[in-house]
């Protein structure tokens, strides 16, 4: 039986936007994903603002992001999770059938050095990366990427990540949205 190819899409989606649907989207499609998953967290430690409350950031995804391939969770919060890494291993344990893949921007790639346990991350799941306006460089300086490179899969081999042992890695360039969570919570940030 084939495992169903899922992506990990973790965050605080505070709030969700455009360019989480985008980044999405262009997973599915480039990765040859069954499914996304946005794991709306219940906090960010490397953060210093609390998010809103997770059920108004589950109900403001859920109302943007409409599409049968993708499905919105606040496991995190049912698990008692914070980090990343926690969350991947009790996922893998929870659903043996399914191949994970990680998901993230490319302004996450440049510190995700900075996460708890984060090699782990590495070595447990094949991560794809989708670039963001600001860290086009971030497959070239970002210390996880330079760490890793010899795992880098190339952008016309993408389709075959979620069949990849980790570690596993590969970057998209793809259109640019230039909205950001941080933009819509501070109005006055969106001119920049």
């Amino acid at each position: 039986m084939r495992r169903k190819k899922i992506g990990l899409l973790g965050g605080s989606f505070n709030p969700a936007h455009d360019g989480h649907v985008r980044i999405t989207l262009s997973s599915l499609k480039r990765f040859k994903l069954d499914e996304v998953w946005w794991l709306v967290s219940p906090g960010n430690p490397l953060k210093d603002v609390a998010p809103a409350p997770l059920h108004i950031r589950m109900q403001a995804a859920r109302s943007l992001m409409r599409h049968p391939k993708v499905r919105i969770s606040d496991i995190e919060a049912r698990l008692g999770s914070r980090f990343t890494a926690d969350t991947v291993n009790s996922l893998m344990k929870i659903y043996p059938n399914h191949q994970f893949v990680w998901l993230m921007g490319a302004d996450n790639l440049q510190q995700i050095d900075r996460w708890q346990n984060w090699r782990s991350i590495m070595h447990t799941l094949p991560v794809g990366v989708l670039a963001r306006p600001g860290d086009q460089l971030a497959p070239v300086t970002a210390r996880a990427a330079r760490i890793y490179r010899s795992s880098r899969l190339s952008m016309s081999q993408s389709w075959k990540l979620g069949d990849m042992a980790a570690p596993a890695w590969c970057y998209i360039n793809l259109p640019m949205s230039h909205m950001s969570s941080t933009k819509l919570r501070h109005p006055s940030k969106l001119k920049q």
